[in-house]
């Protein structure tokens, strides 16, 4: 406990602090960079930098206060294991590799962050040590790693600036090929990092991590690196880098909606909703409005964080039992957690004055108000329809009806530890949307819309709710056991059959090759035209010279007279 107890004091304290220096850097428009010199030989310095502005701080601020309630929370959910100590100590590395993500304008010291938050999430992964972690934690690593090149072979390219302080270059290198190049790169590493098509597939893989892991990857810190990174680098987004990022990014947003519509497993369907979400900050960043993404990157930090502690509630009573058609009922078994966990829900959904609801109306009503085109208003909004059906399915399955599980059970709400982490949560879920738009938004966004297109949120909310309702009730029917349904529901539910490309075509099919090339080269034309020719031609000869050795005194008395004969020859 008093491992736990020492990290989350200080991650609060350092938050709060954070926080009011975000607010104080914010009131004065204020930017500090600093310099500090590491090493210095001769005319050679290495210099660590550090980026302070009202963005990093704030960011950094929202990463300490979620990962001081996660580690406060871990104390209970974790406490069966004999590595506690190891497990925390895994969890502060993470949030000290996304803070130096944070605070670096240098790409040098980014790629430090970015690693370690590779590496640590790998360990994390794979924490239970089975051999569903153990896949999941190789999909994520190497998923990762194709952003990792990206990374390098764009510090590569700003050798050509002379320095790596990205943050001197956005501007006045806004129209050189070498920053549109490292521009595109850093595309392909925040696409990887925050799981947009065709990289998503690790991102539900990830769930094998235990749920303390999911709370902080899913809210602030892994999924939200490439997003954040990008932010920084929207100043550079040519038009072409924005067309690619809109069109991928409103894909996965509604590959998520859908995916999650057919999901089963409590942790992967909030694990979708979030993919979901990275798709509309990554779209409306694409849009040119990257404070209403980093806007909702806050808010939704937040509800995300405690919506998997309360997953994590509910699976902790259930004795790891994660499948959502084994729960109901349980408002009557957990109601605190229930309640926290319908908030977060509705937050989610956008429900009017909690804290989802600000940033998510802003977006859509922003993307009403932009002209482009039918493909992404309709995306949009059938995305948003999506993310209230599966919300409304996921409370159905889990709070009403009858109750699914053992008779025999220890469902309650008696685990007071991970309680009071998620109460310090509950209050900023339900009061920060407001409170961060009177902060971030210095200048009010003038929406002007009709009455019908004013009233399209509301709508679509109200026909996605009503969608997920019908769409449980026909998972439980007896229709769902047709042919034709169940073919839809299996590429639906796997995301568009992308988990299939990323490890069958990337493990299976290398595989089956290697033991076709083995088979007919190795063991094959090699073996008979190498090793095993040899062996045949040297056995051939020596069974020759065996003859000399059978019968070798007549043979050596004839090779005697030979040798005399041909001497005489020669002499004469």
């Amino acid at each position: 406990m008093s491992a736990c107890l020492i990290y989350f004091t200080s991650f609060l304290v350092f938050s709060m602090l954070s926080f009011f220096l975000s607010l104080n850097f914010m009131s004065l428009d204020f930017m500090m960079v600093l310099e500090i010199e590491m090493v210095s030989v001769n005319s050679c310095s290495v210099v660590m930098s550090i980026l302070l502005d009202w963005m990093s701080l704030l960011f950094a601020s929202f990463v300490l206060f979620i990962s001081s309630m996660v580690i406060f929370y871990s104390h209970e959910y974790m406490e069966g294991d004999l590595m506690i100590n190891r497990f925390i100590m895994l969890v502060v590395m993470f949030v000290i590799s996304m803070l130096l993500l944070i605070f670096s304008p240098n790409l040098i010291s980014i790629l430090l962050g970015w690693d370690g938050l590779g590496l640590v999430s790998y360990c994390l992964v794979i924490y239970y040590q089975n051999v569903k972690s153990f896949n999941a934690g190789m999909l994520t690593a190497l998923t990762n790693r194709l952003g990792d090149v990206a990374f390098l072979m764009s510090i590569a390219w700003m050798l050509n600036f002379g320095s790596w302080n990205y943050l001197f270059f956005l501007d006045f290198m806004l129209n050189s090929i070498e920053m549109q190049i490292i521009m595109f790169l850093m595309l392909l590493a925040g696409m990887t990092k925050s799981a947009q098509i065709p990289f998503s597939s690790w991102l539900p893989a990830a769930m094998a991590a235990p749920t303390p892991v999911s709370s902080l990857v899913h809210s602030s810190t892994l999924v939200t690196a490439g997003v954040y990174l990008l932010i920084r680098f929207n100043f550079c987004m040519g038009d072409s880098v924005k067309i690619i990022l809109l069109f991928v990014a409103s894909l996965t947003m509604f590959m998520a909606g859908l995916g999650a519509s057919y999901e089963f497993d409590l942790k992967k369907i909030i694990a979708l909703s979030t993919l979901s979400q990275l798709g509309l900050m990554m779209s409306i960043l694409a849009m040119g409005g990257y404070v209403l993404a980093f806007y909702h990157l806050l808010t939704h930090a937040l509800f995300k964080a405690l919506l998997f502690m309360c997953a994590g509630a509910m699976i902790h009573g259930l004795g790891n039992c994660q499948d959502i058609r084994f729960m109901g009922g349980m408002i009557s078994q957990m109601p605190l957690t229930c309640v926290f966990f319908v908030i977060c829900n509705m937050s989610l959904c956008g429900l009017p004055f909690l804290s989802g609801f600000y940033s998510k109306d802003l977006i859509l009503e922003f993307v009403s108000m932009d002209n482009l085109g039918v493909y992404t208003y309709m995306i949009y909004y059938v995305s948003t329809g999506l993310t209230v059906a599966y919300t409304f399915r996921l409370i159905y399955y889990v709070l009403s009806g009858d109750y699914n599980h053992f008779s025999f059970h220890s469902i309650s709400d008696l685990g007071l530890v991970m309680l009071k982490g998620m109460v310090g949560i509950i209050f900023f879920v339900v009061f920060m949307g407001s409170g961060l738009s009177w902060m971030i938004l210095s200048t009010p966004y003038f929406i002007c819309l009709s009455f019908w297109m004013k009233s399209m949120t509301l709508i679509v909310t109200a026909f996605g709710g009503w969608f997920g309702y019908e769409l449980a009730q026909l998972l439980l029917s007896y229709k769902s056991k047709s042919l034709k349904f169940i073919w839809s529901s299996m590429f639906f539910g796997s995301m568009w059959n992308t988990p299939y490309i990323s490890t069958f075509g990337v493990n299976f099919y290398p595989l089956h090759g290697g033991i076709s090339v083995y088979e007919t080269v190795d063991q094959g034309w090699s073996e008979y035209l190498g090793s095993q020719n040899f062996y045949f031609s040297l056995s051939l000869l020596s069974k020759f010279l065996q003859i000399f050795h059978n019968s070798n005194l007549k043979i050596f008395l004839s090779l005697t007279v030979m040798w005399v004969m041909f001497l005489i020859l020669m002499i004469f």
